[in-house]
């Protein structure tokens, strides 16, 4: 599944659909960071790394929103994901501020009970998101600004 969100990221990339990258996943553990892994891909690729930007404390939905937000300054994005994530990652980013539309990246073929699971998933996921969105706000881990298009922001 990350694989499919990198390919249509950078594809999107390559047809001038969207100019930069914010690869955001999770990276607590040493020998875990899907960021990392995510721009090895993207550059196989062919992608430029000067154009693809890593959020490591995107450890959940949530997080990556505020985070592209406060941390990276974008106020407007494309999402790439799998069509069961797409809905809450949308909402999500966009009551965080982020005006965001959504691509879906399923070009695998994924097994019936995977699919199943990740749909499972779903459900208390989004009910948390909703919870989180609109009741206890948590905090993110943050830290300094690091702004993606500096020249606007300065502006």
């Amino acid at each position: 599944m990350l694989r499919d969100r990198v390919e249509t990221a950078v594809q999107l990339y390559q047809e001038g659909k969207v100019v930069k990258l914010l690869m955001s996943g999770d990276n607590r553990f040493t020998y875990y960071n899907e960021p990392e892994a995510m721009r090895e891909y993207a550059l196989q690729l062919g992608m430029p790394d000067k154009d693809i930007v890593l959020d490591y404390a995107g450890r959940r939905t949530y997080d990556t929103c505020f985070r592209a937000r406060e941390i990276f300054g974008i106020k407007n994005a494309v999402l790439v994901t799998q069509l069961f994530h797409l809905p809450r990652a949308i909402y999500t980013c966009n009551m965080l501020g982020v005006d965001s539309v959504g691509v879906e990246a399923d070009h695998a073929f994924y097994r019936k009970i995977t699919l199943l699971f990740w749909n499972m998933r779903e459900l208390p996921a989004t009910l948390t998101a909703l919870v989180e969105v609109h009741l206890t706000h948590p905090q993110p881990v943050l830290g300094n600004p690091e702004p993606i298009f500096p020249e606007v922001t300065a502006k």
